[in-house]
């Protein structure tokens, strides 16, 4: 089984610059992306085979989720925790048999850090959901989850100390939800593995120098880890300032 997640900073730009090409040729049973930036009956994409779940912020050309899978889920769930949590289409999760799928964009603390605040708050929620979650059945998280979790993580670490994606702050609470039973996929094959971004800047030629952050990962229930095949970054496919990544497992949808 093998599962994708993008963010596409703006779908309808994505589309133009190939992405239903890279859709077609990676055939994923799940394909999730982030960013999407519209709004119900903005775009219509013709994915024959797959069932399509959309999670649309309420503000305009903003956040927004989607899923394409190509088994109908048990379940559909928009959102995460209270009304507060829910305005910007940030998640959306998926029941199959053996496990849940949650998609998520994950709030940016900001320039100058103006919604740190409310990201320490959302960390906490949206933690305590998976784990409520994981108490039923096995969890598949993946998204932009918007931190550089380790030093190796990142071109730049010093001087990126403080900035939004990895202060301290952000870089604990991800090392909260992997120490409260989830595997962090791509360093569980690749622990030392340096220069794997998905991530990079617009300005000063940073994707072309690799100038890069690791910030959209695959993150699974530790008592997965046995059927975990192999998890990647595809560098080479453009069209966002985002790149695809990919979790192999060896479920059977």
């Amino acid at each position: 089984m093998k599962l994708v997640s993008w963010n596409v900073n703006g779908l309808r730009a994505c589309v133009r610059k190939g992405f239903l090409e890279y859709f077609k040729e990676v055939d994923a049973d799940i394909f999730c992306i982030q960013e999407t930036k519209l709004q119900e009956g903005q775009i219509d994409l013709d994915l024959e085979g797959y069932e399509q779940y959309w999670n649309y912020a309420v503000k305009k050309g903003y956040s927004g989720t989607a899923v394409f899978t190509k088994k109908k889920p048990l379940s559909v769930k928009y959102g995460v925790g209270s009304e507060e949590h829910r305005q910007e289409g940030r998640v959306i999760t998926l029941e199959f048999e053996e496990f849940y799928l949650v998609n998520v964009y994950t709030p940016n603390s900001q320039r100058g850090l103006a919604r740190l605040d409310y990201r320490m708050l959302w960390e906490d929620v949206f933690r305590n959901y998976l784990k409520e979650l994981d108490s039923k059945k096995p969890v598949i998280l993946c998204g932009d989850l918007n931190v550089a979790h380790k030093e190796i993580d990142l071109k730049n670490p010093s001087s990126n100390r403080k900035n939004a994606g990895f202060t301290d702050e952000e870089r604990a609470k991800m090392t909260e939800l992997l120490e409260a039973g989830f595997i962090d996929t791509f360093r569980y094959f690749y622990p030392d593995k340096k220069e794997a971004y998905t991530w990079w800047s617009y300005m000063r030629k940073a994707r072309e120098r690799n100038a890069g952050w690791r910030i959209d990962y695959f993150i699974v229930s530790e008592r997965l880890k046995d059927f975990l095949k192999n998890s990647q970054i595809h560098s080479n496919i453009m069209g966002s300032d985002h790149c695809p990544i990919a979790l192999e497992i060896c479920f059977k949808l």
